[in-house]
């Protein structure tokens, strides 16, 4: 019996992008439930909206509940926006040079190791993470090459 060749699956990359309309109302939705979830907080731990809704977006792509292709274009777009968006924070910054004249060292200082210590927090995390997934869910640490789950 001659047999058939399997059917090509469709990668990523092959997938259409959804229509910009409905990207923006992901990421609309995504903000709506962000800023009903930080408004749960309480007022002495303030997590603002779009941090809410990165990690909602982050779990939503993680768990394959949402597609990459679903949000990408428009993901795009706002990260080219960047740049843009952080000219008040510098015009800001620029407004009040005295301070940095007076405690720019202490600042650069705070800085320098705030970023250390994360750093270092962050190396920590991820062995942490390593060993969990090695130790108590026995799983390879390989990183798989099928992102969207619908691989072979």
């Amino acid at each position: 019996m001659p047999t058939q060749p399997a059917k090509p699956v469709a990668t990523p990359a092959e997938k259409p992008a959804a229509p910009i309309l409905i990207q923006m109302g992901i990421f609309a939705a995504i903000l709506f439930v962000s800023s009903l979830i930080s408004g749960l907080f309480p007022p002495e731990l303030p997590v603002p909206t779009p941090v809410v809704g990165l990690v909602i977006l982050y779990i939503l792509l993680a768990t394959h509940a949402l597609k990459l292709y679903q949000v990408e274009k428009l993901g795009d777009f706002l990260i080219s926006l960047i740049a843009f968006l952080f000219v008040p924070s510098g015009i800001q910054v620029a407004a009040n040079l005295d301070i940095l004249r007076t405690q720019g060292l202490q600042i650069f200082v705070v800085m320098l190791l705030a970023t250390i210590i994360l750093l270092v927090c962050v190396a920590y995390t991820t062995k942490l993470m390593i060993w969990l997934r090695q130790h108590v869910f026995h799983g390879d640490i390989t990183v798989d090459a099928d992102v969207d789950g619908e691989g072979s």
